[in-house]
């Protein structure tokens, strides 16, 4: 029975789930200006081939893909490995609004959503 309950807690230490970190300067980020931010994505402390989506999620429901950068691309199922470093421009009209930044990373089966609550600032 000893034995069965190591054999047990090894394969839970063996099988960690998806880490996916959101680092960025604020809550409050002023509209504007770049507004960087990281996405680390590990896997038993490893940095781990994903797929990455970003979205803003208005107050009313409405989802909105972040663009990647300078360009007009969509973040949508962006393929990256341990870290992805972006930024967002934030529109005037987004000022004062309270706002939620969705970040989806798949990393084989895994699957993990974060939101970061803003609220763009002058």
């Amino acid at each position: 029975m000893i034995r069965l309950a190591a054999a047990l807690a090894a394969t839970v230490l063996v099988a960690s789930p998806l880490k996916v970190k959101l680092t960025a300067p604020s809550h409050s980020p002023r509209i504007n200006t770049h507004w960087n931010y990281v996405v680390r994505a590990t896997k038993n402390g490893k940095p781990v081939k994903g797929r990455l989506t970003a979205q803003i999620v208005d107050p009313i429901g409405g989802k909105h893909y972040v663009q990647r950068g300078p360009t007009t691309q969509n973040l949508r199922n962006w393929p990256f490995t341990g870290v992805y470093r972006d930024y967002i421009i934030w529109p005037a009209e987004s000022r004062g609004v309270p706002l939620t930044l969705r970040l989806t990373v798949v990393a084989g089966s895994a699957r993990k959503v974060i939101d970061y609550d803003v609220v763009p600032r002058k």
